[in-house]
């Protein structure tokens, strides 16, 4: 039945990715929405898997381009615009394929438990597009010809209305079982309960950062935490194998499809070094010149014209590597910072960091976790003095524990609260004189498209929405933030 129901999953996933995003989907009359919900899990892990998961790990300095190759100069050195149609594939994926797929499952479906996980998918789905663009068609969106050229909402309304959807869909909850087929959480009503809290939690958040509503969303934080219902282990598509056509689809693209482009970046090598992570071997290789660990300053091959791949370290790859929704370790640092902000709780905020830490090591198979955060460990949570501190360990693990995991929440997590922090040392200095960096900081890039000094910030609007809608809005800089990155 797994191989019937992947089979499916590829061709409808196949089908999806070529509609066009103001048209109705032409689904043969004979597939249900139990057939029709691998598509959009499918769709949804290509996107966050592949093509957010490999621009946002630059943005994230995970990786950098290769000396020798030249695939993702423009991404490495922000030279792209919105003709550059770097997001375009991975809007076309969620609006003509997952945001479709669900729009059926919802007109088709009776069973409350189906349409819910299929609404906390929508959720997700919506969340992603606003996190890389502010805004997004939403209230007028997948109407097909009724109406072709939807206008596009603000990040926070659509933020509010995926969380009011969310409400709705578990309020006609009763004892159904799940009966479409499940690749995510095995049919597990109680696992989807919890990957929606953990998105609720991770969207409240923003509210607050935002200085929005920000008594009632703290309120509503504190509910959930109380409530204590979240996911265990991770919400995780693992269905691929080591075959053509089924693997990974960022090693497919980025291993089997084309040269190898990636090396990895300055900050996050000299971050863990300097803690004596050993995360950073399930990671990097080391340098074949000088065998040992090595990052590429960003943006900096076009200006060191004479470095060589050699020089630094390559990235591991995993050809049946998950594609991760939400990561446990990501929900215990989100627990850890709310212990320690809103409940004053440094015991509870000490354990929830710690449990973080654990789960990301079990995730990457990894033993030895608690050297780390022991005694005589690098990020104790004995070596931050203060709760500033605290919440600095907690984001720059954050950060480490999200590399090779889920890059776009990294890049969305570092532009919410700020850490790692931007260095105020230009590429240039730092490659001069490395004492003058802090190790972990963020590094504008040696050559910035944008501007000296700068960062990526939100993504540009897919050129193909603005040839099809002209409801798309004017462009916005890539360095302008979205509605709750106001630090």
């Amino acid at each position: 039945m797994k191989k019937i129901v992947i089979m499916v999953l590829s061709m409808a996933g196949l089908m999806s990715c070529d509609l066009d995003v103001n048209k109705d989907p032409n689904y043969p009359v004979d597939v249900p929405p139990s057939l029709v919900f691998p598509a959009v899990l499918n769709g949804i892990a290509v996107t966050v898997g592949d093509g957010m998961y490999n621009y946002a790990g630059f943005f994230a300095q995970y990786y950098d381009q290769l000396p020798e190759s030249n695939q993702y100069n423009a991404i490495s050195e922000y030279y792209f615009t919105e003709q550059s149609q770097i997001i375009d594939r991975s809007y076309r994926t969620l609006f003509a394929g997952a945001l479709e797929d669900i729009d059926v499952i919802l007109r088709e479906s009776t069973n409350p438990a189906d349409r819910y996980a299929a609404t906390v998918l929508r959720a997700f789905a919506f969340q992603l597009l606003v996190d890389n663009m502010d805004k997004a068609p939403y209230t007028e969106a997948l109407q097909g010809s009724a109406n072709s050229m939807p206008v596009w909402d603000d990040g926070q309304t659509i933020y509010a209305g995926v969380l009011a959807e969310i409400e709705a869909a578990e309020a006609e909850l009763d004892n159904s079982q799940m009966e479409v087929s499940d690749l995510l959480l095995n049919k597990n009503v109680a696992q989807w309960r919890g990957f929606a809290n953990a998105l609720r939690l991770r969207m409240y958040l923003r509210f607050v950062d935002a200085n929005r509503e920000s008594d009632s969303y703290i309120a509503k934080i504190k509910a959930l935490v109380d409530a204590d219902a979240f996911f265990t282990g991770d919400v995780k598509f693992d269905s691929y194998s080591d075959e053509a056509d089924k693997r990974n689809p960022w090693y497919s693209a980025n291993k089997v499809e084309l040269t190898t482009n990636h090396t990895a970046s300055y900050p996050i090598v000299s971050y863990m070094l300097a803690t004596n992570d050993p995360r950073i071997e399930y990671n990097f290789e080391k340098a074949k010149n000088t065998g040992e660990y090595a990052g590429e300053l960003p943006g900096s091959k076009t200006e060191l014209a004479g470095k060589k791949d050699a020089d630094y370290s390559a990235l591991k790859y995993y050809p049946t590597k998950p594609v991760y929704f939400f990561t446990q370790s990501e929900l215990q640092f989100l627990l850890a910072e709310v212990y320690l902000r809103f409940y004053s709780d440094d015991a509870k905020a000490k354990a929830a960091y710690e449990a973080a830490i654990d789960a990301d090591f079990a995730a990457r198979e990894m033993s030895g976790s608690s050297s780390l955060y022991d005694a005589g460990g690098t990020v104790t949570w004995a070596s931050a003095p203060n709760d500033e501190s605290k919440l600095t360990l907690i984001y720059m693990q954050k950060w480490v524990a999200l590399c090779y995991m889920d890059h776009m929440e990294a890049w969305s997590e570092i532009r919410r609260t700020d850490c790692p922090k931007l260095s105020d040392r230009p590429a240039s200095e730092i490659n001069s004189n490395s004492t003058v960096y802090t190790p972990g900081e963020l590094i504008s890039p040696m050559r910035n498209g944008f501007e000296a000094g700068t960062i990526v910030k939100r993504m540009f609007f897919p050129l193909t929405a603005r040839q099809l809608n002209t409801n798309t809005p004017a462009a916005v800089p890539a360095t302008t933030p979205v509605w709750w990155d106001i630090k």
